[in-house]
């Protein structure tokens, strides 16, 4: 054998064994425990009969107009290499943002309030009962690259927490639902509400069965203590991995015997929300996306600012809270761009938004609570 064909098998081994090494390393990670798990058995057969499951995966409930699709996986991988490597820099501050602490676990539970903890994940009493909403205290998506925290917001982990009624999860993508959070507090919940087939990766992080309650849209299931879980339809997906769309997205109307709070979850603007307004005509909070859009790719899952007062009117609330924002930066917007718009909507369209700094205690049935506008003053 010539010279020349000895190392034209070597490059050809040598590449060989890069790829089955890539692929390897690939399939370990997909299947490792951060991943989830997919719906199977009994859990698969409930989703298989859900008239929202169609063509083997979930459907939104409102079929989004052309140019409102979902990106393409070739879409995705020019938005993703523009993210990490052709951003501006106004998407991430450059200050600290500010953060207010307090000793959480001396929270009076009667009293209703909120306490947001940047991005989509905040406590919630209401009626004497705590919720904790899409807690994510530790950066991940899967691997810290695309959604490291912005200064100063690392603040908060599960060990500031007090005790917990009922864990509420809107959906699987990485800011909503993080691994190590969900295993620190199984012990520490008594029930989990979520979307179909969520609980697959909830099952195999350690939780037991009878401590995840799956709903469909439409349905809704009691709490001990006299209130109601509401499962609710949006526009959005989910997965965690290469698989799209096996669990369902969802938003919650959260009832006790006095108030109710709307849960928005992920979703873009539809017709949904005015059916929501009208169904729960009484809401004392709704909490909204929003930020982290993309209107040439996400128009159709994501809120865009031109529809985030049309949404509030639908809705109908007492008040509202937005959320999406102030902890991670997700899509190529300004980062106090979210903030500036409910600030708009706040002061020149009167909708009663409250506007807190990450960790305030909110009490939201309470009309004299307000805040500076904190995000002027930073960079």
């Amino acid at each position: 054998m010539s010279k020349l064909k000895r190392r034209i098998m070597v490059l050809f081994i040598t590449l060989g064994i890069i790829v089955a090494v890539l692929f390897g390393v690939g399939y370990l990670i997909l299947h490792s425990p951060s991943f989830g798990a997919l719906p199977s058995g009994a859990r698969l057969e409930r989703i298989l009969h859900s008239p929202n499951y169609r063509d083997g995966r979930f459907q939104n409930r409102y079929p989004m107009s052309q140019g409102m699709q979902p990106s393409s996986m070739g879409d995705r991988i020019k938005i993703l290499w523009k993210f990490l490597f052709d951003r501006p820099d106004n998407i991430r501050p450059v200050d600290s943002i500010p953060v207010v602490r307090h000793d959480l676990k001396k929270l009076d539970r009667s009293e209703d309030l909120i306490v947001w903890f940047g991005h989509s994940g905040y406590l919630l009493q209401m009626d004497g009962v705590r919720y904790l909403i899409d807690p994510v205290f530790v950066e991940g998506a899967p691997f810290g690259i695309s959604n490291a925290f912005f200064k100063g917001t690392q603040v908060f982990d599960v060990a500031d927490l007090p005790e917990i009624d009922y864990l509420v999860i809107s959906h699987d993508h990485w800011d909503h639902l993080d691994y190590h959070v969900a295993k620190e507090l199984q012990s520490r919940v008594r029930k989990v509400y979520t979307g179909l087939g969520v609980g697959a990766h909830l099952e195999r992080w350690g939780y037991r069965p009878d401590q995840i309650v799956e709903l469909d849209w439409g349905e809704s299931t009691p709490t001990a203590e006299g209130g109601r879980v509401h499962c609710l339809p949006t526009q959005h997906l989910s997965g965690r991995g290469l698989t799209s769309s096996q669990s369902l997205w969802a938003s919650f109307v959260l009832q006790g015997p006095k108030h109710s709070v709307y849960v928005g979850g992920d979703g873009g603007f539809g017709p949904h929300y005015a059916e929501i307004g009208k169904q729960f005509p009484q809401l004392d909070l709704a909490i909204l996306e929003n930020g982290q859009y993309n209107k040439e790719n996400w128009s159709g899952i994501h809120m865009l600012p031109e529809h985030l007062g049309e949404t509030m009117q639908a809705l109908g609330a007492k008040r509202f809270l937005t959320v999406h924002h102030a902890k991670f930066a997700l899509a190529m917007h300004p980062w106090k761009e979210p903030l500036q718009n409910a600030k708009r909507l706040r002061d020149e369209k009167g909708f009663p938004i409250l506007m807190p700094r990450l960790g305030d205690i909110v009490h939201y049935t309470d009309s004299t609570f307000t805040t500076d506008d904190w995000w002027e003053k930073l960079d």
